[in-house]
């Protein structure tokens, strides 16, 4: 009999707040963390918004003299992991650290650090670059940090897999709790890419929204007029354990982490398919021995792309059946833009804060669904319902898809 996994730790920081309650709050009150951008100037730019963090003091969790060795994507990594920790009671002490391991999930890594010192480069030459820009940019450094800071001596790596990266991370080490190789495991994932060339690239693409003149509105899952997502930031994470572990501690448990699937679409760069996120959905059902009844919560990947959001739910017809129709869904990027590498692990956070509170969030910003749209996304408020078991999707370009369920205990 495999080992059980549970989540005793939730930590965030995020476009609606820079803490699980802030967030949550905003949440499950329908609002919006996305507004024009302010980080540089972006009237050039055919997007000009974005989900960024606001007034966060990364101090709160990194000392002064430390800041300047790392990226941004690292401090929200570290802010969220030192909630997540004090939130789970769990002090690392060495008798425990060779069991406790770190695989925090990143997109893009260091895109602020890498933009601002390809300047410094070109304007004052490459004696100017700093001695920590390397260590500042590579992905998997939030891992490590984190692994610095708590004395974690287990696995210590990052996955990088677009916008599934943290659902990977935390389903990958679910699997190392389960094979025995740890007994605790900090996962989750962060994300930095509010720039000029993370904006930039994402509008050339023409995949980001350019309801410029209306920002709070313009991520629009399921609407008719949706028109592309909005970048989003900021940073999810979990504390994992085994349970017998958790209960022998004492520790307060949220719910259990029961199903992980993955795949892989092996059809085109950017564009969905259905068949393999469908086909993900049901290997995680059928890994957490849950029959498609059993699931009344679904937070969907959900970005407020024209293709991509009805086939999802397409995709959700096909892994459920007939209960497709039972289960609430939504799309939670309506409020937080989408964090890419981040969004699996701050949407990891909302859905087990669904699960214990029995709270749906909405889709806001509903006012024309879309009549492909025939499944409950909650449009626009949030509604309560017992939820026994939820899942959470994320699925990446490159065509990579993993998914969640987690269920109460």
């Amino acid at each position: 009999m495999r080992k059980r996994i549970v989540v005793t730790g939730l930590g965030c920081v995020s476009p609606l707040g820079n803490d699980v309650p802030t967030t949550w709050d905003g949440i499950i009150h329908g609002r919006s963390g996305i507004d024009r951008i302010t980080k540089f100037d972006a009237a050039d730019f055919r997007s000009q918004m974005a989900g960024e963090v606001r007034n966060f003091d990364p101090t709160v969790a990194i000392e002064a003299s430390e800041l300047k060795k790392m990226d941004l994507f690292i401090h929200y990594a570290l802010v969220a992991a030192t909630e997540a920790m004090t939130d789970a009671g769990l002090t690392v002490d060495d008798s425990l650290a060779d069991d406790v391991g770190v695989s925090v999930g990143v997109g893009l890594c260091g895109l602020t650090s890498i933009e601002k010192y390809h300047e410094v480069y070109m304007e004052k030459g490459p004696r100017r670059i700093t001695p920590f820009f390397i260590p500042m940019v590579i992905s998997n450094m939030a891992s490590g940090q984190i692994s610095m800071r708590f004395n974690c001596r287990n696995y210590n790596s990052s996955t990088t897999s677009a916008c599934a990266s943290s659902n990977h991370s935390i389903g990958d080490a679910a699997r190392i709790i389960e094979r025995g190789d740890a007994r605790v495991m900090i996962v989750g994932g962060a994300e930095a890419t509010v720039t000029p060339l993370g904006i930039g690239g994402f509008a050339a693409m023409h995949a980001l929204s350019t309801r410029n003149d209306n920002p709070q509105a313009a991520s629009r899952p399921y609407d008719r007029d949706r028109d592309g997502f909005v970048l989003g930031e900021g940073s999810g994470i979990l504390v994992i354990e085994d349970y017998e572990f958790a209960k022998s501690r004492g520790a307060h448990i949220y719910c259990e982490l029961a199903g992980y699937g993955f795949s892989a679409d092996a059809h085109h760069m950017t564009a969905p398919s259905t068949e393999g996120p469908a086909r993900a959905m049901k290997l995680t059902l059928k890994d957490g021995e849950l029959d498609p009844d059993g699931l009344d919560y679904i937070n969907t990947h959900g970005t407020s792309t024209p293709a991509g959001d009805i086939n999802e739910l397409n995709a959700i017809k096909i892994a459920m059946g007939e209960a497709a129709k039972k289960v609430s869904i939504s799309s939670t990027k309506s409020m937080t833009g989408h964090l890419l590498g981040a969004a699996g692990g701050l949407e990891s956070v909302v859905t087990i804060k669904a699960l214990e509170t029995g709270i749906i969030p909405p889709t806001i910003n509903i006012e024309n669904l879309d009549p492909e749209c025939d499944l409950d996304v909650t449009p626009n408020a949030a509604k309560e319902r017992p939820v026994r078991a939820a899942m959470s999707n994320s699925f990446g370009f490159g065509g990579t898809n993993a998914t969640l369920v987690f269920k109460a205990v």
